[in-house]
């Protein structure tokens, strides 16, 4: 059978076909399933309980092969993909799981050509399923305000998309400071903003002034009153759609003959997410026809408000009233 052609450098997938090369980073998983991710490097030797593998005895073969070490450990070698990468890299601030990163990718509708903006970088994981999802014609910009997690995150891109020394992915810009001061500065409208970020109810007015008729914000947040506060700060300001709330859970199952069920542990909460879309300007969604609970926006809560509900009367509780 004739070999593939490597993927074209011009697409910047982060991904090569054909024979291991050096300076490839490679993924080998051993008989417990324990996975060990290294740089493949002429000369050098892999060292593990189970004793050494040299290097050169990987380069130049097609990857999905095993070796055996020189104590007799097995291992299976591939390329690591993008959410297995993610995992393993490095990490200066806590990354965006696989799974949540495909679900913004999904439904907040990331495409070839999109302009994109995140806030923060992070340690460069969602920027890597952003950038790879808009492709060479898109922009992804992302602001981070501590400059170690920039460092960690610039030099996770750049080794996943096998960036050459002294430079990173053409459609990426990393920059050092404050999403509210710095998306005004960036020219012209975008159509995809990601707030990875502690408080992004404070941006929602920055994000509308840049946002497309019809973009979409996204909110990742890890607690259930961040949850709250940034949907009820989406509906107050009244230039979004009803936001969309949700979280998504990965269980594996054990499948072995007639032993089928699930596995003992999952991946449970990482965090909410909340999309929402931008309305043309001067235009408000239609007025909900279902009413909110009872009490829902009674005197204990003092969050935002729908600009439809009125502040509730305050409750006298003065003894002998």
């Amino acid at each position: 059978m004739p070999a593939s052609p490597d993927v074209p450098a011009e697409a910047w997938s982060g991904v090569h076909r054909g024979p291991l090369r050096e300076g490839e980073w490679v993924r080998l998983i051993d008989q417990k399933g324990r996975k060990h991710n290294f740089e493949l490097v002429a000369g050098k030797r892999f060292f593990s309980n189970k004793g050494h593998l040299d290097h050169d005895e990987m380069i130049g073969r097609d990857e999905g092969f095993t070796v055996t070490s020189s104590a007799g450990g097995q291992y299976l070698v591939f390329r690591p993909l993008l959410s297995e990468f993610v995992v393993s890299m490095p990490r200066g601030a806590a990354v965006v799981y696989p799974k949540d990163a495909a679900q913004i990718v999904a439904l907040a509708d990331i495409y070839p050509g999109a302009r994109v903006v995140e806030a923060g970088a992070g340690s460069g994981a969602l920027t890597c399923s952003l950038l790879r999802a808009v492709g060479p014609w898109g922009t992804v910009t992302s602001f981070e305000l501590r400059e170690e997690f920039a460092e960690v995150a610039k030099r996770n891109v750049d080794q996943f998309f096998n960036a050459p020394a002294g430079s990173s992915h053409p459609s990426w810009d990393l920059r050092l400071g404050d999403l509210k001061e710095g998306l005004p500065e960036i020219e012209g409208q975008v159509d995809r903003v990601i707030l990875d970020m502690l408080d992004p109810w404070n941006c929602i007015e920055v994000v509308a002034d840049k946002l497309v008729p019809g973009g979409i914000v996204c909110a990742y947040v890890a607690t259930t009153t961040q949850l709250s506060r940034v949907v009820e700060t989406l509906r107050a300001h009244g230039g979004f759609t009803e936001p969309h709330p949700w979280e998504s859970l990965v269980r594996d199952w054990h499948v072995e003959g007639l032993a089928v069920r699930p596995d003992h542990k999952m991946i449970g909460h990482t965090a909410f997410l909340v999309t929402a879309r931008r309305m043309a300007p001067g235009e408000r969604p239609p007025r909900k026809t279902r009413r909110p609970a009872p009490g829902a926006y009674g005197p204990d809560y003092t969050g935002p408000r729908p600009a439809d509900l009125p502040s509730p009367e305050p409750v006298d509780t003065e003894p002998g009233q």
